[in-house]
């Protein structure tokens, strides 16, 4: 299905939505009252929840357009159904456990509009406390993900970005933004195509900065647009099944962009990289009671993951 031919507005705000009734209230709240200096068009994407958060948006937002589905069929299905229906030059994609600080979109607007070879611009992203949250990344390679996995960018940057030492009132051009908050430009969706649906949750973003890259469109962090996210809000609701997804989506990224060989020595990295946590789990017996069931919990989800691992 292709894009909607209606007259182009300047803005639609896409969020995804899962039970988070509140946080949904509190992002809608951060574009919608007051609204933004732009002309927009919030839509919302419910994947079924039971929380209240369909009845809070038709009650409290009335001018936001709700599409309610009946299931939940993944992330990147849900941006798709609201991306086919958007009539705007461009689109921000805005998870729903972010608020927005006064300024960021019209910010994130004038510097993709000022620069026509962006396809997507990327807010500096902050926790709750106002620390930076990491929020771009090198291309994923087999020798970044073993860099990664075993914690060598301690020593040497190199499986990530040293965000915390850049300039943080100048925009940088990156590889890979998080999937947060996205401002894209309609005309390079249109290049590379829509999220690819493969992917339940978690790599779609990675997957469209790629394709976005591969077809000559410059991917930009702009630290001077703030967008405090909570981070992992929704799938936290079901955490084991998601550590399970967020493998899964890497290794569906290799498979699609690497070949079959980078495929099996992704999971071998994996194997061994999942292999040293479990072998060191017995020292979480000697920390602090709640670090102690924090590493427990995720000795047994890598004891998951290594079981499942042949099947992805």
């Amino acid at each position: 299905m292709g894009w909607v031919r209606l007259k182009l507005m300047k803005l639609s705000i896409v969020i995804v939505n899962w039970n988070t009734c509140d946080l949904l209230l509190d992002c809608l709240s951060s574009i919608c009252d007051p609204p933004l200096n732009l002309d927009f068009k919030a839509i919302v994407v419910d994947n079924a929840s039971n929380d209240g958060s369909r009845e809070m948006v038709k009650n409290r937002f009335p001018e936001v357009k709700l599409i309610s589905n009946t299931n939940n069929p993944g992330f990147a299905y849900a941006n798709n159904q609201a991306l086919r229906q958007c009539s705007s030059e461009l689109v921000l994609l805005l998870n729903a456990d972010t608020v927005v600080k006064p300024g960021a979109i019209e910010t994130l607007v004038e510097f993709i509009e000022s620069h026509p070879d962006a396809g997507i611009v990327g807010a500096r992203l902050l926790n709750p406390d106002g620390s930076l949250q990491v929020s771009a990344y090198p291309e994923p390679t087999l020798s970044r993900e073993f860099w990664r996995l075993f914690h060598l960018d301690r020593l040497w940057y190199y499986g990530t970005y040293p965000m915390k030492n850049w300039n943080h009132n100048e925009p940088r051009k990156v590889d890979i933004l998080k999937g947060a908050c996205l401002l894209v430009r309609r005309k390079a969706l249109e290049d590379v195509g829509l999220f690819d649906e493969d992917y339940f949750i978690y790599s779609e973003e990675v997957d469209l900065c790629t394709r976005m890259q591969n077809s000559g469109w410059y991917l930009y962090w702009l630290p001077t647009a703030e967008i405090i996210h909570f981070g992992g809000q929704s799938t936290q609701q079901v955490a084991e099944e998601m550590f399970l997804l967020l493998y899964q989506g890497k290794i569906q990224y290799f498979r699609k962009h690497r070949s079959t060989q980078a495929v099996t020595l992704y999971k071998l990295i994996l194997f061994f990289a999942i292999l040293a946590r479990i072998l060191i789990t017995p020292i979480a017996y000697l920390e602090r009671p709640e670090v102690r069931q924090y590493h427990l919990h995720l000795s047994s989800n890598y004891r998951r993951l290594l079981w499942s691992l042949p099947e992805f």
